[in-house]
C-alpha cells in the first residue's frame, strides 16, 4: 500500500514465517508500521526456538530411555536404530509443542491495551500460563540432564558399581547355601559307606590275625569262620549301600554343577542389572542431587520465563495501528457477511452484560421465503375463490348437468 507519509520496509520470506507462527497477520502487518512487524516478528522466533529445544530434549529423553544399556563411563555405543527413532519422535514433539505455543500465543488477546496486566487480564490467562509451565517443565529436564552429563555419569556409574557388587553377594549368598547343602548330603552318604568299609577293614584284619596265630591257635578254626561269615555279610551290605548312595551322590554332584554354572550365569548377568540404572529417572534424581535445588530451580524457572514470555508481552502490549487495523477488518468482513452486534444489550440472570448478535443476511432470506410463502398462500386462495365463481356461475346457467336424475 503505497503511502505519502510512511511506507512500511518489505518484510523478508524469514519475517513472514515468524509473523505466522505467531499467529499474526501478514496482509494487516504488511500496512502496519515497522514496530508492528518485529513485535510479530519476535513473538514468532520465541516460539520457534521454543518448539526447535522441545524437538532436542523431547529426542534426547527418547534416546536415553531406550539406549543400550551399559557403564555410564564408558565410550557411548551409538544404536543407530534408537537414534532414527529418537529424531523422528523429537521432530514430532517439536511440532507438536510449536503448535500449542502457537495456539496459546495467538489466542491471548492484548488485554485492555495498557502495559499494566490487571488481575482480570491474568485471571483470564491462567489456562495459558499453566499450559506454558507444563510444557516448560518437559523440555527443561531433558536439557538439565544433558547439562550434568559428565557428572551424571560419574555418579551413575559409582551407583552401578554399588549395585553389581550387591547383586553379586546376594547370588554367592543364595548359592552358598544350595551348594553347602549338596555337599553335606553327599558328606553323609559317603560317612556311611566310609563306616562300613572301616569295619570290614577291622574283620579282615582280626580275620588275618586268627589264621597267622596272633590271636590263638593258628589256622582256620570256628573263631575264623564267624569272622569271615561278618566279612561276607558287611560286604553285601557295602554293595547294596553303594548301590543305593551311589546314584544320589552322582545326583548331588550333578546338582552342584549346575549351581556352579548358574551362578556363574547370574554373576555375568550381574553388569547387565547394574546398567538397569541407567534410566531417565535415575539421570533426572541425580541432577537434582548433582545440581543442588537452586541451580535447578534456576534452569527451570529460565525455560518457564522463555516459554512464558510471549503470553505476558501480549498482555502488556499497548495497542497500535496493527490491533486497529485488525479490528477494522473484522468489522468489515462481518458486515460484508450480514453480521450486527449491539455490545452490552442486556444483561443476563446472572447480571453479566451479554451482547445482541444479528445476522442480517440470514434474517432478509429467512425474511424473503416468509413473504413468499404469504404470497403463495394469497395467491392460492385467490385461485380458490375465482375457481369458487367459475363453478357457481356454470350452475345458475344449467344446474341439471350438475344433479343426477332418477329413474
Amino acid at each position: 500500500m503505497e503511502r505519502d507519509f510512511y511506507n512500511s520496509p518489505k518484510p523478508s520470506k524469514i519475517m513472514r514465517f515468524f509473523w505466522k507462527a505467531a499467529g499474526g497477520d501478514s496482509y494487516i502487518l504488511e500496512r502496519s508500521t515497522y514496530s508492528d512487524q518485529v513485535k510479530y516478528m519476535c513473538l514468532g522466533g520465541i516460539i520457534v526456538a521454543t518448539g526447535l529445544m522441545a524437538a532436542l530434549a523431547g529426542g534426547y529423553a527418547f534416546y536415553t530411555i531406550f539406549e543400550p544399556r551399559g557403564s555410564a563411563i564408558e565410550a557411548d555405543t551409538v544404536s543407530w536404530t534408537t537414534s532414527f527413532m529418537s529424531i523422528i519422535f523429537g521432530a514430532f514433539w517439536g511440532l507438536m509443542i510449536f503448535n500449542l505455543d502457537r495456539f496459546i500465543v495467538s489466542s491471548t488477546g492484548t488485554g485492555d491495551g495498557t502495559e499494566a496486566i490487571t488481575w482480570g487480564e491474568l485471571k483470564g490467562a491462567i489456562p495459558r500460563l499453566l499450559m506454558g509451565a507444563i510444557i516448560a517443565l518437559t523440555i527443561s529436564k531433558p536439557v538439565e540432564i544433558r547439562m550434568f552429563k559428565s557428572e551424571i555419569d560419574a555418579e551413575l556409574h559409582s551407583a552401578q558399581m554399588k549395585k553389581q557388587q550387591e547383586y553379586i553377594a546376594s547370588i554367592d549368598s543364595l548359592y552358598a547355601g544350595r551348594i553347602q547343602n549338596e555337599k553335606e548330603k553327599i558328606s553323609k552318604w559317603e560317612n556311611e559307606i566310609q563306616s562300613k568299609e572301616e569295619r570290614y577293614v577291622e574283620l579282615e584284619n582280626q580275620l588275618t590275625k586268627e589264621m597267622s596265630g596272633e590271636a590263638g591257635p593258628r589256622g582256620y578254626g570256628p573263631e575264623a569262620k564267624k569272622i569271615e561269615q561278618q566279612m561276607k555279610r558287611l560286604d553285601s551290605e557295602i554293595n547294596t549301600i553303594k548301590n543305593k548312595n551311589a546314584p544320589l551322590i552322582e545326583k548331588s554332584y550333578q546338582n552342584i554343577v549346575k549351581f556352579e554354572k548358574n551362578k556363574q550365569k547370574d554373576i555375568d548377568n550381574a553388569e547387565v542389572v547394574a546398567s538397569g540404572l541407567d534410566g531417565l529417572l535415575e539421570r533426572i534424581k541425580l541432577a537434582h542431587k548433582i545440581a543442588g535445588f537452586w541451580i535447578s530451580l534456576f534452569i527451570t524457572l529460565l525455560f518457564l520465563a522463555i516459554e512464558l514470555t510471549p503470553i505476558f508481552f501480549k498482555l502488556m502490549l499497548i495497542k497500535s495501528p496493527y490491533d486497529f487495523l485488525k479490528q477494522n477488518t473484522q468489522e468489515l468482513i462481518k458486515a460484508e457477511q450480514g453480521i450486527y452486534i449491539q455490545y452490552n444489550y442486556h444483561k443476563d440472570k446472572n447480571g453479566q452484560e451479554r451482547d445482541l448478535i444479528k445476522h442480517l443476511e440470514s434474517e432478509k432470506l429467512l425474511l424473503e421465503k416468509k413473504e413468499l410463502l404469504k404470497a403463495q398462500e394469497e395467491l392460492t386462495q385467490y385461485a380458490i375463490s375465482k375457481y369458487k365463481e367459475d363453478m357457481m356461475k356454470k350452475i345458475d346457467d344449467n344446474p341439471e348437468l350438475f344433479i343426477k336424475s332418477e329413474g
